[in-house]
C-alpha cells in the first residue's frame, strides 16, 4: 500500500502533538509534529517503541533516566517501561510501535 504523508490529516493525540498514524498488521508508525514545550506525561504500554528525532531537541525520560535527543538520534523503549518527554524546540519525531498501538486507531 502506497501512502502519501503530505495527504494525511494529522490528529492531536496529546496537546501539542500532531500525529500521522500508519498501521500495519504488527506495527504502528507515527510521524509527529510537536510544538515547543509540549509534554507527554509519564506512561507505559505493552508496546516496544523506537523513537527518532528527525528535527529539533526532545528531552526524554525512560525508567527515571533523562537525556536530550537531537536530529538523527534514537531511543529504544522496552515494553512496560515508564517514559515521558518534552519538546525543547519545535520537533519532528518518528515513533515505531510493535505490536500495533491500538490506542492510536
Amino acid at each position: 500500500m502506497k501512502i502519501h504523508l503530505d495527504k494525511m490529516t494529522p490528529e492531536e493525540i496529546i496537546p501539542g502533538f500532531m500525529g500521522k498514524m500508519i498501521h500495519g498488521q504488527k506495527m504502528t508508525l507515527v510521524y509527529w509534529e510537536v510544538k515547543k514545550d509540549a509534554e507527554v506525561p509519564e506512561h507505559s504500554h505493552e508496546n516496544e517503541q523506537i523513537m527518532q528525532v528527525l528535527e529539533g531537541e526532545f528531552e526524554f525520560t525512560v525508567d527515571g533516566s533523562t537525556a536530550i535527543y537531537k536530529d538523527g538520534e534514537l531511543i529504544v523503549i522496552p515494553p512496560h517501561a515508564p517514559h515521558s518527554g518534552k519538546a525543547l524546540t519545535p520537533c519532528l519525531l518518528m515513533d515505531i510501535f510493535s505490536p500495533v498501538r491500538e490506542a492510536y486507531k
